[in-house]
């Protein structure tokens, strides 16, 4: 089911390159994304850089705020950046909750 929501564009797939969010993802996995779900604190997410529009991040929920702008954290923070550095992001930048791995 996943591969055919994959297949009729409701899913998106993306590739996780680095190691910042180990032991929960590791280099080379994929996920897939439902850009129609909602995420709350805790849940991974892939979202734009905020200032490298060729570089998406895939990130855990951190906080939204009142303002909607989420912050986003490593789960593996010495090897990566995240909202420590980067700041929060706009929700127009989320492209959606992971909702799958392989």
């Amino acid at each position: 089911m996943l591969l055919l929501k994959w297949l009729l564009g409701r899913r998106r797939r993306f590739r996780v390159d680095g190691r910042s969010m180990l032991p929960t993802l590791a280099p080379g996995d994929h996920v897939f994304v439902d850009p129609r779900a909602r995420y709350a604190r805790g849940d991974v997410i892939v979202a734009q850089h905020p200032f490298k529009s060729d570089v998406v991040l895939v990130k855990r929920v951190g906080d939204i705020g009142d303002d909607g702008r989420v912050e986003l954290l490593s789960d593996n923070p010495a090897e990566g950046s995240d909202s420590r550095t980067l700041g929060r992001v706009a929700p127009g930048q989320v492209f959606g909750a992971v909702v799958a791995r392989i």
